[in-house]
């Protein structure tokens, strides 16, 4: 407080004028302004002050009747430009509006540069379109069907670029067994004709693939120009293996998409169509294991029933056997009867013969009665014995026979009759599997054996 009691006040001024921005950041927000509302353009007009300065970057203007643009275009652009404009040359530019902050200059940065109207680039590929297109290098008639079932597939791109990463991911996904490989080459430059013809003859040589993608990912006509050169077209017209062109994106279109024996939009879509997907195969071998084990079921059916049917028609050899036996039995007893019947016959003729001779007896006729009984004994003795020697002959031959035919003598050359657990005769080796228990009849006796392999193979 002063001296009169009052309270001293200080006075304070506030600026109240807008901030002003800097420079750099009115140029900055300028060129972000203008970047974000300009994101591509094509633009007309005229060159002048066309400059190249030690950088390889080109700088230029470009102009119409009342006003005119500065451009810029960089060496990583320009160096697809196969002609160099001159001043005064009217062309048409594919690029980013932008501002150069140090100057403050509204400019375009160019990505593509074209003579107006068709453009060079478009004008190079209508007349090689139309002179292939004359060779018949485009004639559906000269395409190669591609295989249903590709067994090795070719790849013709950068091993570093996307498209390699889109074919392999499709591949894999759809059907991975087919085996792939990459005969790698560059798809963009100067250098990148050359290179993929190279490419495409290492894959003839290599001989392993059957179908070929030759492509790239997208990017502009310069980008693709290489796909568009007359070696390359020439080099797949001649390719022995069928080939799929796969060049950019759907819109793109390239002299190798006419010449290809197919041509598809993407390389992922390339490698859709030449390949099989394996969700299909497994539904197909569901279905034919399905089939087959229906078949399998009937034909077991048909073939139980036809074993069964047999099984009834079939005689045991051993009462075949039984019954050789007796009727060999009965052929004996008939003979011992007929040679008792043929001696008792011979007895009673003998004694009426001695009757008669001891009725006569004259002692010379009854000489010669017994000389005639001995002759006659003699015969039926002879007789007797050849009887008996006939038919202990056809006994024996019979007898042998029926070994003949006798399962026992088949035995005892050392086959057996194999049957399974369930006495069911066993006739092929598909029968019995693997761990199965049969058993074995031979000569002299039965043996139990498990099964520890099967081969059904022909010998």
């Amino acid at each position: 407080m002063d001296k009169h009691g009052a309270t001293p006040v200080t006075a304070s001024f506030q600026d109240t004028r807008p901030r002003a921005l800097s420079v750099s950041e009115l140029n900055h927000q300028a060129r972000h302004l203008l970047e974000s509302s300009f994101m591509q353009v094509w633009v007309e007009g005229e060159l002048s002050g066309f400059s190249r300065p030690s950088s390889g970057h080109w700088y230029f203007s470009l102009k119409d009747r009342r006003c005119q643009v500065r451009c810029a275009m960089f060496r990583g652009f320009n160096q697809h430009v196969r002609d160099i404009p001159k001043e005064g040359d009217q062309l048409r530019i594919r690029g980013k509006v932008t501002l150069y902050e140090n100057r403050g200059d509204f400019q375009i940065i160019v990505e593509q540069l074209e003579p107006a109207g068709l453009g060079a680039l478009q004008q190079a590929f209508e007349a090689l379109k139309h002179k292939l297109q004359a060779e018949g290098l485009f004639d559906p008639a000269r395409k190669k069907a591609l295989p249903a079932l590709p067994r090795h597939i070719g790849v013709i791109t950068s091993p570093t670029g996307a498209a390699i990463h889109d074919i392999l991911t499709v591949l894999a996904r759809r059907c991975p067994a087919i085996p792939v490989t990459l005969y790698p080459t560059a798809v963009q430059g100067q250098a990148a004709t050359a290179d993929i013809v190279r490419a495409i003859e290492a894959a003839r040589d290599h001989g392993v693939a059957d179908v070929l993608i030759i492509g790239r990912g997208g990017g502009s006509l310069e980008d693709l120009w290489c796909f568009n050169e007359e070696q390359v077209a020439r080099a797949i017209a001649g390719c022995p293996i069928p080939t799929v062109s796969a060049v950019g994106h759907e819109v793109d279109v390239t002299i190798a998409d006419f010449v290809a024996d197919l041509r598809a939009p993407t390389p992922s879509a390339a490698a859709e169509k030449i390949s099989p997907d394996q969700r299909d195969w497994l539904k197909q071998l569901q279905d034919g294991e399905t089939r087959l084990a229906n078949a399998a079921r009937r034909a077991l059916k048909r073939g139980a029933t036809q074993l069964e049917h047999l099984a009834a028609r079939l005689r045991d050899p051993r009462r075949e056997l039984l019954e050789k036996t007796q009727r060999m039995d009965e052929l004996e007893l008939r003979l011992a009867k007929g040679i008792r019947q043929r001696l008792a016959g011979l007895r009673v003729h003998q004694e009426h013969l001695g009757q008669r001779l001891a009725m006569q007896s004259p002692r010379a006729q009854l000489t010669r009665s017994h000389d005639t009984l001995r002759r006659i004994e003699d015969s039926l003795s002879a007789a007797i014995r050849q009887r008996l020697r006939e038919r202990r002959e056809n006994l024996e031959h019979s007898a042998q026979t029926l070994h003949v035919v006798s399962p026992l003598a088949t035995l005892g050359r050392g086959y057996a009759i194999v049957r399974d657990e369930q006495n069911r005769i066993i006739r092929q080796a598909s029968e019995v599997a693997p761990g199965a228990v049969i058993n074995a009849r031979v000569c002299e006796g039965d043996l139990t054996a498990r099964v520890t392999s099967v081969n059904s193979g022909e010998t």
